[in-house]
């Protein structure tokens, strides 16, 4: 019989819904919104095995982590440390991901392109709309090539929402530029 892999979990309340979060031995393995969250917990039981979700204030500093990010923080989420699973491509596209400066926005194409997979944009879409650490590994950064929204697991609403709370970040620095990230 297999042990019981124990994760802290804890959700917080945002401006555009609920998210809830898994952290294992400190590291943060799941973040979603709390009404999308069956495809995580089953993922995560996918990966561990038997799982006991154990609620705690602040699992591995991650909720305050968000807090911070959404009080102006950019480097907040930058800081967690993160462990995503998923296929040797998938965690390249991730780590692409978090390599996207706050109020910027790439197309699936060129993240493609970042990874040396030019041709494989859906691939990149596919293992972008996988991502289990939602906000944190910042898929919400990719659009379509033309400029459009374009899908988000959280739902555009949300998308958008996180593009333009970014943006305030970015426009509140003193000189700061979408490119300098």
């Amino acid at each position: 019989m297999s042990d019981v892999i124990r994760l802290e979990t804890a959700e917080l309340a945002l401006p555009i819904g609920a998210i809830r979060v898994a952290v294992h031995a400190g590291t943060l393995c799941a973040l979603g919104f709390t009404d999308r969250w069956q495809r995580l917990a089953d993922g995560l039981e996918r990966r561990f095995g038997a799982v006991e979700l154990v609620d705690a204030a602040d699992p591995g500093g991650v909720i305050s982590a968000v807090r911070r990010y959404l009080d102006g923080d950019r480097a907040a989420l930058d800081a967690l440390s993160v462990e995503t699973a998923g296929t040797p491509f998938q965690r390249r596209v991730w780590a692409a991901l978090r390599e996207i400066p706050y109020g910027t926005t790439v197309s699936y194409g060129t993240l493609a392109r970042r990874i040396g997979a030019a041709p494989a944009v859906r691939a990149v879409g596919a293992a972008n709309g996988a991502n289990p650490i939602s906000i944190v590994i910042p898929c919400h950064r990719v659009i379509g090539a033309d400029g459009t929204m374009t899908g988000y697991g959280g739902g555009l609403d949300r998308k958008r929402w996180l593009l333009a709370h970014e943006a305030a970040l970015t426009m509140a620095l003193p000189f700061a530029s979408a490119a300098a990230g």
